[in-house]
């Protein structure tokens, strides 16, 4: 594989909905992919000697890196998932305690710690991480690297299946246009569910950004998260001071390289 050596190694954060993928050459982001959930039967298949011909480019060329015995460091909020990745020889799993910051209560989702941490790396304490993916999450540290807290609510993709699956009568409709915005006061009932959802979510993103900003002026906030890139550009238009929350997809593989490079 083009760009291979023996320094590299792969991150995987094995979320609610997805799969994310890293392919780190020392300290360097190489590539990312990002893909569904696998099969217990295509995993084993994965790190098996065969050489299917049915695998994506994403699959075929992370392949290649686990049959080179490159290292796999795995971040997982579905345990279910893990025993399939186990019998990789050269899998790691980073636990919370992992995460030098104070006051981590356990439940807490690795993810969401490992992106505070790579907040804190990148953007600098104070920092708070708003994920926008599967749950929309806020995650906070003050300047000591104490963890103040947060809040999960329903991401926007799982409040439209909600409303769709809990109720006899309101569709699935599809996600608000990336460029356009949904009319504020719909005239019909798909309308009037994307302006539900995309309005208040952003009224509660707002809500806390202010409260954060009121109780640390000089704090940063870091957005990450499927769909954060569409969170960010309509916060930029609806919040003026949306400007200084910095957009990074990346956020929880820079917490990972922090703790695994020492490793290495």
């Amino acid at each position: 594989m083009k760009g291979y050596s023996s320094k590299s190694w792969l991150a995987l954060v094995i979320g609610n909905s997805r799969l994310h993928w890293a392919w780190f050459t020392d300290d360097s982001l190489s590539c990312a992919w990002e893909m569904s959930h696998l099969s217990a039967e295509t995993i084993a298949s994965l790190l098996s000697s065969g050489n299917p011909d049915h695998y994506s480019e994403a699959l075929a060329e992370i392949r290649t890196l686990l049959h080179a015995q490159t290292p796999l460091w795995i971040a997982s909020v579905v345990p279910s998932e893990n025993p399939r990745w186990q019998a990789y020889p050269s899998a790691s799993f980073i636990t919370l305690d992992r995460v030098p910051l104070q006051e981590l209560y356990p439940s807490l989702g690795i993810d969401r710690a490992l992106a505070l941490w790579g907040a804190a790396v990148t953007t600098g304490l104070p920092a708070l991480v708003i994920d926008a993916g599967t749950a929309l999450t806020f995650s906070a540290a003050n300047a000591e690297a104490k963890f103040l807290g947060g809040a999960i609510l329903p991401g926007l993709s799982l409040q439209i299946r909600s409303l769709a699956q809990q109720t006899a009568s309101l569709p699935t409709v599809e996600l608000p246009d990336f460029d356009a915005l949904p009319m504020r006061w719909a005239t019909n009932t798909p309308d009037a569910i994307r302006s539900g959802i995309t309005y208040t979510l952003f009224a509660g993103v707002r809500d806390f950004v202010e409260a954060w900003w009121q109780q640390f002026p000089d704090g940063t906030i870091a957005l990450t998260g499927g769909d954060g890139l569409w969170l960010h550009r309509h916060l930029l238009q609806q919040f003026p001071s949306a400007t200084r929350i910095k957009f990074d997809p990346y956020l929880v593989f820079w917490g990972m390289r922090e703790l695994t490079l020492p490793l290495l």
